[in-house]
């Protein structure tokens, strides 16, 4: 059922909010992990590297998405903050609308633009055409990622957030039975752990939606709920565009990044590969978090509950620090082991490689994770194009980090244009949240 985030104490709040979609987001990328052992484990080293090779492209598409459907979520949250039910569904109604013509045109241009874009990100002859098979039925499967993404962003909206999650580990475990049995059982190579994707992801949509129509009235559409406003869509977009930017302006770095990598090898790609797999999931805690922010900050903004705002994010800042104590420890400690669940043997020393990624960023996760509390923090409050200047001091640290230090340092100089993209997101976002704050809070006095 829906939960009002505008009472209680934030700390309370946000943490309770936090878990179910922490745990989700551990789920999810748990089973990337383990579609990476699989593949790796059956298919050997390259199909790793032709699968990892896809991950900046896949986040380019699918930070979009999110950011898109996370941008939809905005006004929903405001309006249920403000107590407009009205209001809601017809936003609701407006995102299907959007997310509709958003899978349409996503799904044929990447599919006409696959092989060309595979080309200028400089992937190896050696797994071109695994790469190329792999990606190709994600593109395909796009409608059934939008979906969920939508959905879910919507319950979350109006602050369920252990629903998504019940649906995310079903799917998941799905998922990795299926890549069981189309790479190990029918041995459909790369092309079977994207199928497993695709499936798996459709299953989660379909629950969602019928999930929502027996378990929430409020978003039960009637023709007068369901009208197309030109208003209400463009703005609509013109808070979802500037968060699909902001991921993919994002992406568009990490690009650049794997570019610069895949001209070193397959060895080199499989180590940055699994490195990502496990930070991935050790540093969900900032953006389960940051969705958290983001609706409960929503929420107070729309019922005008400004000095509730402050308390939130100063809680999820105590929250972020002491979440990147422990993902620090954690790929310290530990990152050697995990690191040998990809492979079968070192040669090329893989091991190795991936220790140096860790050594690099550790100490960088505090600001990771201040990115997300901020960038959320300002999409609740209703800025779109704000959080973005942070996307854009992102993309050009990594480029100029690519430009500066790849050459002359190689691997060791790709490894750190992570942590420097990390701090120069800050740069445009802490005084951008503080000084809107300020003057949010004399418009309330």
């Amino acid at each position: 059922m829906p939960n009002d985030m505008t009472t209680d104490k934030p700390m309370k709040l946000m943490i309770g909010f936090t878990i179910p979609i922490l745990i989700g987001n551990i789920v999810q990328q748990l089973y990337y992990v383990i579609d990476s052992i699989i593949v790796g484990q059956y298919l050997g080293v390259n199909a790793l590297a032709a699968v990892g090779s896809t991950g900046s492209l896949t986040f380019l598409v699918i930070g979009w998405v999110m950011g898109m459907t996370g941008g939809f979520a905005i006004i929903i949250a405001q309006r249920y903050g403000a107590k407009d039910i009205k209001g809601v569904r017809h936003y609701v109604a407006m995102s299907y609308y959007l997310c509709i013509i958003m899978a349409v045109v996503l799904t044929v241009g990447l599919l006409a633009a696959n092989r060309w874009i595979l080309t200028v990100m400089n992937t190896p002859e050696e797994i071109m055409e695994d790469t190329y098979r792999f990606i190709r039925v994600i593109f395909m499967g796009l409608t059934a990622t939008i979906a969920y993404n939508n959905l879910a962003s919507i319950l979350r909206a109006l602050g369920d957030s252990k629903t998504p999650l019940y649906f995310l580990v079903l799917s998941s475990i799905v998922n990795i039975i299926l890549d069981y049995l189309f790479i190990a059982g029918l041995s459909m190579g790369v092309e079977g752990a994207g199928y497993a994707t695709v499936i798996s992801q459709a299953l989660a949509s379909l629950l969602c939606f019928i999930y929502m129509a027996k378990k929430f009235p409020i978003l039960s559409l009637n023709k007068e709920d369901a009208y197309f406003s030109g208003k209400s869509v463009k703005r609509l977009i013109g808070m979802g565009t500037p968060m699909g930017l902001q991921f993919s302006i994002t992406a568009i770095g990490t690009m650049m990044v794997q570019v610069a990598l895949n001209g070193l090898g397959p060895i080199y790609i499989a180590a940055f590969t699994a490195c990502g797999k496990i930070q991935n999931i050790i540093t969900q805690p900032f953006p389960s978090l940051g969705a958290s922010i983001a609706t409960y900050v929503g929420q107070n903004t729309g019922a005008g509950r400004m000095d509730r705002v402050k308390e939130g994010v100063r809680a999820g800042i105590i929250i972020t620090l002491i979440c990147s104590a422990v993902s620090m420890v954690a790929v310290l400690v530990f990152g050697d082991s995990l690191i040998r669940l990809f492979i079968t043997d070192n040669s090329g020393g893989v091991l190795e490689k991936a220790k140096v990624y860790f050594y690099a960023v550790a100490g960088f996760y505090p600001a990771l994770g201040f990115i997300y509390v901020y960038r959320n923090s300002l999409q609740g409050l209703g800025y779109g194009l704000l959080p973005m200047l942070g996307g854009v001091f992102e993309l050009f640290a990594r480029v100029l980090v690519i430009l500066i230090l790849a050459k002359p340092f190689g691997y060791v100089g790709i490894c750190f244009a992570n942590p420097v993209a990390w701090v120069s997101a800050l740069i445009p976002l802490i005084p951008a949240y503080y000084y809107r704050m300020k003057k949010l809070n004399g418009n309330v006095n």
